[in-house]
């Protein structure tokens, strides 16, 4: 039996975007990821502090994904994927990603254990920052 996961193995989270510009720019300029490389204007691959992120178009299904349609998030206020990222200060990340241009659903909250606030990207992708108390 083989070794899995082994250390040489990467994760990469697949996000469906209605706009690749417009998610290069959000992922590069707002959320502050590395643009690791372009695909002909259908995917963008990221780095994120270790974390692969790679943005696609979307699309139907395919022979080795039958009945699977890959396509953005029909409601962005029923979520079953998000990410956290944790941090240090949770306001000063707040203020810098919201001067970056990130559109947060409230400033800050303090749950006495946990300091944590919320933000989508240009598809409805739920992202969170959070500083433990």
């Amino acid at each position: 039996m083989s070794e899995f996961p082994t250390p040489e193995m990467a994760l990469t989270h697949i996000l469906v975007g209605s706009d690749i510009d417009r998610s290069v720019a959000w992922y590069r300029d707002v959320l502050g990821a590395e643009l690791f490389r372009e695909y002909g204007g259908s995917s963008a691959v990221f780095s994120f502090n270790g974390t692969w992120l790679l943005l696609v178009t979307g699309g139907e299904p395919s022979a080795d994904k039958p009945a699977i349609s890959m396509a953005v998030p029909d409601d962005p206020n029923t979520v079953s994927n998000s990410f956290t990222i944790r941090v240090q200060d949770c306001q000063a990340a707040y203020e810098t990603l919201r001067d970056r241009g990130a559109e947060f659903l409230t400033p800050p909250y303090d749950w006495g254990a946990e300091i944590r606030c919320f933000f989508r990207d240009p598809d409805g992708h739920l992202f969170e920052i959070s500083q433990a108390s």
